[in-house]
């Protein structure tokens, strides 16, 4: 991904990361963090829709699921990806 990532994006990532995000399955899937809607769902709209987050789990449209970085957004947090 080329698009500079500011602060909040990066933060959105970390939370994901770390295990405390979930998202909404949907085509612009909504994001919540440690329980709590994010206040910005724009970021996490586009975060999803440039493949740096996804659902773990495929669940019923509208449904909370637990997020998880892809192999992209992995490398925006500059971690190396893992290899199984």
């Amino acid at each position: 991904m080329s698009t500079t990532l500011n602060g909040r994006a990066l933060a959105m990532l970390r939370a994901v990361a770390a295990g405390r995000a979930e998202l909404t399955c949907s085509c612009e899937p909504d994001l919540r963090i440690d329980g709590l809607l994010c206040c910005d769902q724009a970021t996490a709209h586009a975060l999803a829709r440039t493949g740096l987050v996804r659902p773990r789990h495929a669940v019923a449209a509208g449904q909370w699921t637990r997020a998880e970085l892809t192999a992209d957004g992995l490398r925006a947090l500059g971690e190396p990806r893992a290899v199984c």
